[in-house]
């Protein structure tokens, strides 16, 4: 099968020297990582084609659909058990969120830096938007970034203003590794990435990605300001794979917008061998145990609410394997013979002459999420007579960054996003905590912490863990 991206690297033990004192150790821990990662590889290995008539040289990597729908129990079984492979704990962390004050980053909507609880007792660092004048309990939204992004991402706090004005509490916050969750306080650093050996940490670190996401859906919960039942999550490229599986075990989630990605296939397909070994390939893989990954990721979602995925039609992760309208037709029947009810399937839509891109900026994006959670300050038509931004120009004229690498027509640069007046945020304004509380307190954010929490939680003493880095580390 294709690969979403590079040549997966092979997950397996270092090969380099080492001496006598560590001779022992290393071979238990090698032995430890070969069975805790061969039952999923073994059972990945079971291989489904089917032909796919509307697209022949491709067909299908995924079972045919079930002849009989699933029980109850068996979905709630299935949500156990993604959850156990992945480490999710339940209940979650404890959430302890804090208050580092707010400002306004555009007429109409304030901005607050909080903090809250995830995993090993760290924290994550989220701006939080929101009109400044509001009645009633309001809708709310998480942004779940791609790779290299975090809060201070131009589509981050482009969608916290634009969807704060509509009416609705907007959760933004770091992906491990990056901004005020990196040891050097960097962005676009991709430091989670980072393949670390030990027995578990590819799933460990997919389970974070998810209760990350989970950790601001329960902050949003908390918010008296927030009607619990009208929560979606928007996530893109990286962040679709994770908020589909957050989806899939967080029925507290109304809504759900896939950008990018979405297109989650079967074992040994493009994601099992994406070279994203930490963040997607390890964590999928690990749900191998399940007989149609894809198919029952959908079907958990399907149970609670409602989902839209969102794609170019030259998007190289999409198209390179072919998931155009014929693979997700085929998902669809295969989730509605699962569930026996056409209700809620996943909705896709391609967007011509449109690669790689957060598109739930766009017209289109807002009258779904309109349909879905009812912004107080919107209707369609009010939609529709909003004006467009070219984020390209917009970029150029006040001065936001756009990493290099997605500035393209066809990407980022290209999307013609909504309303007309939404500025440039400085990336001073986007952090949470002052410098000298960051410093200070560091250990319970950054991904160097996490590293030795995970490997600690896999039973290695904080003296052997180096030998679970790579080389150049």
């Amino acid at each position: 099968m294709p690969s979403r991206d590079l040549p997966m690297e092979r997950y397996s033990s270092a090969t380099r020297p080492v001496n006598s004192s560590w001779r022992t150790l290393w071979r238990c821990c090698v032995c430890v990582m070969l069975f805790s990662i061969s039952t999923p590889l073994l059972q990945a290995q079971v291989i489904s084609s089917r032909p796919n008539h509307a697209d022949p040289d491709y067909p299908f990597n995924t079972p045919a659909p079930v002849k009989t729908p699933a029980s109850a129990s068996q979905f709630d079984q299935w949500r156990a058990q993604i959850k156990s492979a992945l480490f999710i704990a339940d209940p979650l962390p404890t959430l302890a969120p804090k208050s580092f004050g707010s400002f306004s980053p555009a007429p109409g909507v304030i901005a607050e830096r909080v903090t809250y609880g995830t995993n090993f007792g760290m924290r994550i660092p989220a701006i939080v938007y929101r009109p400044t004048d509001s009645h009633g309990k309001l809708p709310a939204m998480v942004v779940v970034d791609g790779h290299g992004g975090d809060k201070t991402s131009w589509y981050a706090f482009y969608t916290g203003i634009l969807y704060a004005r509509a009416g609705a509490v907007v959760v933004t916050y770091d992906p491990i590794g990056e901004d005020e969750r990196n040891s050097e306080r960097k962005s676009e650093t991709r430091e989670h990435d980072t393949v670390i050996k030990g027995p578990h940490s590819p799933e460990r670190m997919g389970g974070l990605m998810v209760t990350d996401v989970m950790q601001a859906v329960s902050y949003l919960v908390q918010r008296p300001d927030v009607d619990a039942a009208r929560i979606a999550v928007v996530g893109y490229s990286m962040g679709s794979f994770i908020s589909a599986i957050a989806g899939a075990v967080d029925p507290r989630i109304h809504a759900l917008v896939l950008s990018g990605g979405g297109d989650l296939d079967g074992n040994m397909g493009s994601w099992d061998h994406s070279s994203k070994i930490m963040c997607q390939a390890g964590p999928y893989r690990a749900l191998s145990f399940l007989p149609d990954k894809a198919a029952i990721l959908y079907a958990l979602n399907q149970r609670r609410g409602a989902s839209l995925i969102l794609n170019g039609a030259i998007d190289p992760l999409v198209a390179r394997p072919h998931h155009f309208e014929p693979f997700f037709s085929d998902l669809r029947v295969r989730v509605a013979a699962l569930t026996d009810t056409h209700t809620n399937l996943p909705e896709s839509h391609f967007f011509a002459k449109v690669g790689h891109r957060p598109s739930w900026v766009t017209r289109q994006a807002a009258l779904w999420l309109q349909n879905q959670l009812h912004f107080s300050n919107w209707s369609d038509a009010k939609i529709n007579a909003l004006g467009q931004t070219h984020i390209s120009a917009w970029a150029k004229s006040t001065g936001a960054h756009i990493n290099e690498g997605y500035a393209a027509e066809e990407r980022e640069g290209g999307i013609r996003a909504l309303t007309t007046d939404v500025p440039n945020v400085p990336w001073a304004d986007l952090q949470v905590l002052p410098e000298p509380t960051w410093q200070r307190e560091k250990e319970r954010f950054v991904w160097d912490a996490w590293v030795r929490h995970a490997l600690a939680a896999d039973g290695i003493r904080t003296d052997n863990q180096k030998a679970f880095y790579p080389e150049s580390h």
